[in-house]
């Protein structure tokens, strides 16, 4: 009795389950912060994404400007030599394709969600979302700011970045699953539907602030649901935080993989996709394991009780139990993603 009921092989069950999973997670890019991310990634009702880097390439292009005028994009790449964000990278290269000088900037100032500011050439800028109604003409995809001085708008800018091609598929994949993807962007309404339309999201919220992509996870949280984010810049650090998991892109601001759970080493939605779909393959191992660890103590422990079983027998089926939940969760060492979907 006391040799069939040793419990080894129960505590084995799920340690080895979760190891072998991180493993495997990390080999495909996926790196987990702590064993119980696991567990939570597995319930996800909702998750959030962020559009620029993680629905998108994250590589805008600087398509049209009005005026299009050589010494006021100096300035706007004057300005943006302090950030890094996407659209940032977009106007420095728009400016160094036409061989522009770009001015010293000081007193530079970053305000999440909000845009940039600081002086540039003795001249007090700022750069951000233009105004409702200035993003029209422009094509509905394209995301629109505005270069001001002192409050008067001087030029805007019109950026356009393209889906990535992972990205409808993840989305697919993550439907079949069972999650709601919600889409939270400070972009203007018509930029946001169109890539929502494209992607293949009936959720979508946009001209929202970082506070207020916090406060969307925390109003989710507050109505019962487990709440995921996915994102990659600093405006998204604050909900990464909030959610109950977190997605951070390796590419993106080293805040956001602080706050995140899950960092992904492939900057695409597919990846989040995978690690999900990773959660459910351990916890099913671990279900599995459980059971075969308590199937041979049902089995055993009456013929013990009644005296049929030899302690030679029931030391070779403990044995055997331990074997039986470690050559199972080894089987994870080969688990690959299904992107079939």
């Amino acid at each position: 009795m006391l040799v069939i009921a040793c419990p080894c092989a129960l505590g084995l069950a799920t340690p080895t389950a979760v190891m072998v999973g991180l493993g495997r997670g990390a080999q495909l890019g996926i790196l987990v912060r702590a064993a119980e991310v696991l567990e939570k990634a597995e319930r996800i009702d909702v998750l959030a994404l962020d559009k620029t880097g993680t629905l998108t390439e994250g590589r805008p292009a600087l398509v049209a400007m009005r005026p299009d005028d050589d010494g006021l994009l100096a300035l706007a790449a004057g300005l943006e030599q302090g950030s890094r964000h996407p659209l940032a990278g977009a106007v420095l290269e728009a400016a160094q394709a036409r061989g522009l000088a770009v001015p010293a900037l000081t007193d530079f100032v970053e305000l999440p969600g909000e845009g940039v500011r600081g002086v540039v050439a003795g001249r007090r800028l700022r750069l951000a979302a233009a105004p409702a109604g200035h993003g029209e003409g422009w094509g509905e995809a394209a995301t629109v700011v505005e270069l001001s001085e002192d409050g008067d708008p001087l030029a805007r800018l019109a950026f356009a970045d393209r889906l990535r091609p992972t990205s409808v598929a993840a989305i697919a994949r993550l439907k079949a699953a069972g999650i709601r993807p919600l889409m939270l962007t400070g972009d203007h309404e018509g930029t946001a539907a169109a890539i929502a339309r494209a992607a293949g999201i009936d959720d979508w919220q946009a001209g929202v602030r970082p506070q207020d992509k916090a406060a969307a996870v925390a109003a989710l949280k507050a109505a019962g649901k487990v709440v995921a984010m996915a994102g990659d810049g600093i405006n998204d650090a604050p909900a990464l935080a909030a959610a109950d998991l977190g997605f951070a892109m390796s590419s993106g601001a080293d805040i956001a993989m602080q706050a995140a759970d899950i960092t992904l080493m492939h900057n695409d939605l597919a990846a989040v996709a995978d690690a999900i779909a990773l959660s459910r393959a351990v916890m099913r191992k671990i279900r599995q394991n459980l059971f075969l660890a308590f199937v041979y103590n049902v089995l055993a422990l009456p013929l013990a009780a009644l005296g049929y079983l030899s302690p030679v027998i029931a030391g070779a089926a403990m044995a055997l139990s331990s074997v039986s939940v470690v050559s199972n969760s080894l089987t994870l060492k080969s688990w690959r993603p299904d992107r079939a979907a």
